[in-house]
Formats: C-alpha cells, structure tokens, sequence
C-alpha cells in the first residue's frame, strides 16, 4: 500500500502518485520473481563491456537491460535539459518497451515524477493516470507501478525508471537493487558521453582554427599588396575615375583586412578554450558582422 506524503493532493489531481521509497518496507514484502543471478551477472557483464567497447550506445542497453532484468512493459531514462523551459524541461533519451516510441520526448518541469524524484534525491514508487497524459495532450498506456531513480553526472541529472502499464504490483526490493546498479551505469555513461562530446567539439574547434589561419595566410599578402595600390590610387589627384574606383572598394577590402584579422587569430582563441570547443567558431561570424558595419 502507498504512504501517504504532504504533497498526495496537489499530484493526485494531475493523475500523479509519487511515494518515497526512503522507507523500502513499502515494498520489502513482495516478492514477485523468481530470478536467476547467473542470468543477471550476464547482463550487467554485457553492460559493462558495452561502456568500453560501445559507449554512445551504453543508454540504450541500460533501458533494454530494465525491462529484461525486472520484467518491465517499458524502461526509459529521462535527462534536465541544459537549455529547458518550463514546458520542455526534460528529455528521455532513451526508452524501451512500450514506451519506446516516445524516444526523446519532452516533458514539462511541472507537473512530473521527475521532479519530485530529483527534489527528494531518492527512489520512488510512482503510478501515472490518464489525467497526467490528457494535460500532454498525449495517447499512452497508464503507469499501473513504477520504480523512479535519480543519477547525476557532474552538473547533469535526470532519472532512470521501469514501468509496468498492467499490474498494480510489479516490481519488487530486487528490482529496487538492480535498478541502482542501472542508475549508476546511467551516471557514467552519461559523464562519458559528454567528456567525449567535449573532446570531439574541441578537436573540430581546433581543426577549424587551423584550417582558417591557413586560408589567412594564404589571401594576407596579395591582400596588402591590393590595399597599397588602392591607397596610391586614392591619393591620385589627377585621374577622377581611378579615385572614384579606389574609394568605392576602400570599404571592401577594409572589411577583408578585419576578416583576416579575425582568423588569424582563431588558433589563439582555440589555444585559450577549456571547455566546448565550439565556442570559437561564432566569432567568425561575428567578426564578419563587425566588418559589414
């Protein structure tokens, strides 16, 4: 039987009901597997060789491991947008199940589990009515018993969570345990992903860099020798239409000088980033705003 907690009314009247598992007598009592830890080690072996070997796939195969592992109808982990709003707060980045078909699907930061879950920082035992997915505006199986948990990677949270869409007690203090270990592997992928994504977005930054202080080097000195007979031309006093041409493309090459100002010093930006390498390339862009002015 669920407790019962200070906010019960406020969740119930959005067809939410989310009950703290801080005490795990909540669920100590059922027991409703009969599981087989040979069966079990492989999987979790199987996890942890695909975080070495295919780590941009290690979320997926948590959510597939849930279902199989806990006899889930569906499993999904669902991560705080760095850039969310109040509508689009949360994401699932990965789903398995029934659920699979709401891949990358929003969520508003209220009304949700999810965030009553990462505000206690503790597993919950939730239950989702139609009432929740009307306010989505939404058609999905209802959420009959679940288990919620939170994981945090550095400044990165979210939650890991199995479901059952039929019975109204489906997971039992082992699942509780196993899903843990899942929440754990979700806290690691997730921090190895974004190392990786770091190193990537720099090693393009740096690349880019190179490339435009090539392409500089390569345009600067016919350009100063352009700019040169472009200011003889303008001192002329006697010739008008070379004058009146020089003057025309002074602007011009005024605005190619700032540009190749700029990528020359593109390899001292990327030499200074520590963090995404990407932070370098607007400054193109900008740079050539500049010049247009």
């Amino acid at each position: 039987m669920y407790g019962m907690d200070h906010s019960v009314a406020e969740l119930d009247a959005v067809g939410l009901e989310v009950v703290d598992l801080a005490d795990e007598s909540l669920i100590a009592g059922r027991k409703l597997h009969a599981r087989n830890g040979s069966t079990q080690l492989q999987r979790l072996q199987k996890l942890a060789t695909t975080f070495v070997e295919q780590p941009e796939t290690i979320l997926q195969e948590l959510v597939n491991a849930a279902v199989y592992l806990c006899g889930a109808d569906s499993a999904g982990i669902s991560i705080e947008r760095e850039d969310g709003t109040q509508q689009h707060h949360y994401q699932w980045v990965a789903t398995a199940g029934e659920y699979s078909r709401f891949l990358d699907a929003m969520l508003p930061r209220s009304p949700s589990a999810c965030t009553v879950c990462l505000e206690r920082n503790r597993p919950q035992l939730f239950r989702v009515d139609h009432r929740f997915f009307d306010i989505l505006g939404v058609e999905a199986a209802p959420v009959t018993d679940g288990i919620l948990l939170p994981w945090q990677a550095e400044e990165m949270r979210g939650t890991i969570f199995i479901i059952s869409h039929s019975h109204a007690e489906a997971f039992d203090s082992e699942d509780l345990r196993l899903m843990q270990i899942l929440a754990n592997f979700a806290s690691m992928g997730i921090r190895q992903q974004r190392q990786q994504q770091k190193l990537i977005a720099h090693a393009r930054a740096s690349a880019a860099a190179a490339m435009a202080n090539d392409l500089a080097h390569q345009i600067n000195n016919p350009l100063q020798c352009l700019t040169n007979v472009l200011f003889l031309a303008r001192q002329a006093s006697g010739i008008g239409d070379e004058r009146s041409l020089a003057l025309r493309l002074e602007t011009d090459f005024n605005r190619l000088s700032i540009l190749v100002k700029s990528l020359l010093e593109l390899p001292k930006r990327t030499a200074a980033l520590s963090g995404d390498g990407f932070a370098c390339l607007p400054g193109i862009a900008q740079t050539e705003q500049a010049a247009h002015r």
